[in-house]
């Protein structure tokens, strides 16, 4: 096998007519075709090719989204029936919770219910005002200020008493202090006894839900 005569090619390569090339040596000729070759490549790249190849690229994107959205589709669909089942143990949980919620007929009672628990334990109310209430997507917030005086013990009893009424009452917002047992003021001090109560100030939060008039007041301002 003969080895590449590189003197050969340099004189193949020495005064080249550029206006006629077709009189050219082999290899100038084959060289100039793939000089021309990848000349034309590049041109079509940059001009052409390349926003193809972008598009091609989105394109796949979009074909992986859409399979992976058909997937998730046909899985929903295998399992409706499962869907419908658990949307039906929703409804029925948020049922059971719905109910917790009075009316505005029953706020009333509950509001009484929440005093009668604290005087059941020897409390003393300085303090219950029910604020504005809290309107909220489906139901209202009704805040209590309460300020309530009586032993440590008594005061445990009332917020267990409390949290175990049918009907949701948080307590929140809660300060608790010594209580004074009198007070005798002159005109230059004033002395303090304590007899070992103690006075609680706190929000006791309870809930109801909105009647139809609500309601429909509260879809209305969404529109």
């Amino acid at each position: 096998m003969k080895g590449i005569d590189f003197q050969r090619l340099q004189d193949d390569f020495r005064g080249l007519n550029l206006n006629d090339p077709g009189g050219w040596p082999k290899a100038p000729r084959i060289a100039a075709y793939v000089l021309i070759l990848v000349a034309v490549v590049a041109a079509g790249w940059f001009l052409d090719w390349s926003d193809q190849w972008s598009e091609l690229e989105q394109k796949q994107q979009e074909e992986s989204k859409l399979r992976d959205s058909w997937v998730n589709k046909k899985r929903q669909a295998v399992n409706l029936d499962e869907y419908k089942r658990q949307l039906e143990e929703i409804n029925r949980q948020f049922d059971s919770l719905v109910r917790q919620l009075p009316g505005k007929a029953e706020m009333e009672s509950l509001l009484s219910d929440i005093n009668q628990a604290g005087v059941g334990r020897g409390l003393q109310f300085d303090l219950f005002q029910p604020a504005k209430d809290d309107i909220r997507e489906f139901y209202a917030a009704v805040p209590v200020t309460i300020s309530v005086t009586g032993s440590y013990n008594d005061l445990g009893e009332f917020a267990s008493d409390v949290a175990k009424m049918p009907r949701i009452v948080t307590i929140k917002n809660m300060v608790l202090t010594a209580a004074p047992a009198h007070s005798n003021r002159g005109r230059e001090k004033a002395s303090v006894a304590y007899d070992g109560r103690l006075k609680l100030d706190a929000t006791a939060e309870t809930y109801r839900y909105l009647d139809e008039e609500e309601l429909n007041r509260q879809r209305g301002g969404k529109k």
